[in-house]
């Protein structure tokens, strides 16, 4: 018997090569499907997923006809009104603060927002009860506001 010195390989490869194969083709496939699902669930809308209605979901929901044409600040104002009247002032307040986070732009209408919110609250509470529920949301205006409305 008579052997070779060139060593021919095998045929079929072996199944370590038939593992590299499958996962140099099948491994791209998962990462671009992965990434464009990824990129997919993003909001590039810019609008913010909280509970706090603003203007687009006025229009959206039709929740007032009137809304749409409606600066946002006022919009926010009117709905964190409502919110206070059938919640509480603590639950207003932690909406104002995630509008003003979710949309920086609402920062400058924050203080008159609170103050706003601060009066309300004295008529619907009472000044004492009013003040239980302020805490440092745009600088203290709702304890502002609830010391205006008792004068």
């Amino acid at each position: 018997m008579k052997h070779s010195t060139n060593p021919q390989t095998r045929r079929g490869g072996g199944p370590a090569l038939r593992v590299g194969r499958t996962l140099a083709f099948v491994l791209p496939v998962v990462l671009v499907l992965s990434g464009t699902l990824a990129v997919a669930r993003v909001n590039w809308s810019g609008n913010p997923s909280s509970p706090v209605l603003t203007v687009a979901d006025a229009s959206v929901s039709g929740a007032s006809p009137r809304a749409a044409g409606r600066a946002p600040q006022d919009v926010l104002r009117d709905t964190l009104l409502v919110e206070l009247q059938e919640e509480d002032p603590g639950v207003a307040l932690t909406h104002l603060q995630q509008a003003v986070d979710d949309r920086p732009s609402l920062a400058r209408y924050c203080a008159s927002i609170a103050r706003s919110l601060g009066r309300a609250a004295v008529r619907m509470y009472g000044p004492t009860r009013a003040q239980s529920y302020a805490r440092p949301v745009c600088d203290t205006s709702f304890a502002s506001g609830v010391v205006a409305a008792r004068r």
